[in-house]
């Protein structure tokens, strides 16, 4: 897969496709990671954790673009309006 930027001075990023797949599903991975770990941290407050969480929704909603590459629905980001559902 070729990247290729908007500004005719930057330099395209070739990469292969399944690598390309790889960081954005290791990307996913991490995210649910940190979840699982806000959410059981006994030193924070229910507050800080709904404040944490609600970050980590808005860059699933952002990951969003993304799910046109996935063929399955569990495997796609879920953004905000998903997890009101």
């Amino acid at each position: 897969m070729i990247l290729q930027p908007g500004d005719k001075n930057m330099a395209n990023k070739e990469i292969p496709i399944d690598a390309f797949f790889h960081k954005i599903v290791m990307l996913r991975d991490r995210l649910r990671v940190l979840e699982q770990r806000i959410n059981s941290h006994d030193k924070l407050s229910d507050e800080e954790k709904v404040n944490m969480q609600q970050y980590i929704t808005k860059v699933y909603g952002s990951l969003t673009t993304f799910n046109v590459l996935f063929k399955f629905p569990h495997d796609q980001f879920v953004g905000e309006k998903g997890g009101k559902e």
